[in-house]
């Protein structure tokens, strides 16, 4: 079955990458490697290079599912995308703390931040092609300022600047990236987008920013999308969507209603979606750097346990048995 189908990375060679996020598992056994080999050409580690799972104590690296993934990656000729360097969640609590419980200095935290980022992007030096190297900085709503995390409280507002400069001195060919999520929202787009202008005038190395696109059927609109894009474009740096999905939920939905299965009248509305979306992305093809869906079918997708734990989701291009959903036509049939 899965040789039947076209393949995504090679409907959308002209235009641009497409990646999925994988775990160490889905590239060792049959047939999730098969199907990620046949359709995508950019692989995201989904956990395996988070500071927790890959740094889990100081002094104690744990690289054997990041490995994994590299190597099935480098073997099939598909660029990796590291994610993530610096985030507020996954990491563990030893970072912000001494011997004694209490919370380290500013220059104790900067010394474990650049200590982190230069093990792990100069492990994989030449193998991984681009980093998140800050993930969901700014806060979920007004005024949108930076986020209240560790980071920012020990190290100070420029954590941000440290981090890339700590990642460009590691690995200087690797692409940079900013990466957060509801990024079609307009006050967080144009924090976003000021975040990053302020990067880049001080001369930091800053290459896309990611818009996670963790969106469902209702919302957002498509022009919003695009106002996004554009917006991020204007400062002469890539867009990535960097981890597409589709809920059929909407957001404040927090019933199971398509435990069962899911009506043919809402997967033709997330085929309608999803083609609206990628005639977009096919628009923007000189500024779009890659498409990245967050998992590859829908029985391993995290949306099954996000927002309401164990609720039955349907947000990719493959359904539980692997097969191609209406969805998955409708990204690949378009006229050339």
């Amino acid at each position: 079955m899965i040789q039947d189908i076209p393949s995504l990375k090679e409907v959308y060679r002209d235009y641009f990458p497409i990646g999925t996020a994988v775990s160490a598992d889905a590239v060792s056994k049959s047939p999730d490697k098969e199907l990620i080999a046949k359709h995508f050409n950019t692989l995201t580690p989904e956990n395996a290079m988070k500071f927790q799972p890959i740094h889990p104590e100081d002094g104690v690296y744990n690289f054997e599912h990041a490995d994994r993934i590299v190597e099935f990656a480098l073997q099939n000729g598909m660029r990796v995308v590291g994610h993530t360097l610096i985030w507020h969640q996954q990491t563990p609590d030893w970072v912000f703390k001494d011997a004694n419980g209490k919370l380290v200095s500013r220059e104790v935290l900067l010394e474990r931040m650049e200590e982190h980022i230069k093990t792990v992007v100069g492990r994989y030096r030449g193998k991984v092609y681009g980093w998140d190297v800050v993930n969901e900085a700014i806060a979920d709503s007004p005024p949108y300022d930076l986020r209240d995390t560790m980071w920012r409280r020990i190290i100070g507002d420029d954590y941000i600047e440290w981090a890339f400069k700590f990642a460009h001195e590691a690995d200087p060919e690797a692409e940079l990236y900013y990466n957060d999520y509801n990024t079609e929202t307009p006050g967080k787009r144009e924090a976003i987008y000021n975040l990053v202008k302020g990067l880049k005038e001080k001369g930091i190395r800053i290459d896309a920013v990611g818009m996670q696109s963790h969106i469902n059927i209702y919302y957002p609109s498509i022009q919003e999308v695009e106002n996004s894009i554009k917006k991020f474009a204007s400062l002469g740096i890539k867009v990535n969507i960097s981890e597409l999905d589709m809920d059929v939920y909407k957001w404040d939905d927090r019933e199971d209603r398509y435990r069962g299965g899911v009506p043919d009248d809402i997967l033709q509305l997330q085929a309608d979606r999803y083609g609206e979306l990628f005639g977009l992305y096919r628009r923007y093809k000189d500024v779009i750097g890659r498409v990245t869906f967050w998992g590859y079918y829908d029985g391993g997708s995290w949306l099954n346990n996000f927002p309401v734990k164990g609720r039955t989701n349907y947000p990719l291009l493959f359904d539980r048995q692997f097969k191609p959903k209406p969805a998955f036509w409708s990204v690949v049939n378009f006229d050339l």
